[in-house]
């Protein structure tokens, strides 16, 4: 069982990488706390939006089995 996850703006350059395939997190929180730690993203949840398939979902929200997991940072316009 695994998820796909999806990095955009600030998140994809630290990470080095667009996406990756990781397990299945027990939470979207966790999993994000543990990419916090992996890749030393410097934003907290708390300013994230996420995706689960396309569609905004709560942090609540329970991750499924082959989903596309986006954190999405805000973002600077002009």
């Amino acid at each position: 069982m695994s998820i796909t996850v999806l990095y955009f703006a600030s998140l994809r350059d630290a990470a080095g990488m667009a996406s990756e395939v990781l397990p299945m997190p027990d939470s979207l929180a966790a999993l994000y706390e543990g990419l916090r730690a992996k890749h030393g993203f410097s934003l907290p949840a708390s300013r994230l939006r996420v995706a689960m398939d396309g569609e905004f979902v709560d942090w609540d929200a329970a991750p499924r089995d082959g989903a596309e997991i986006a954190f999405i940072p805000p973002v600077s316009g002009g």
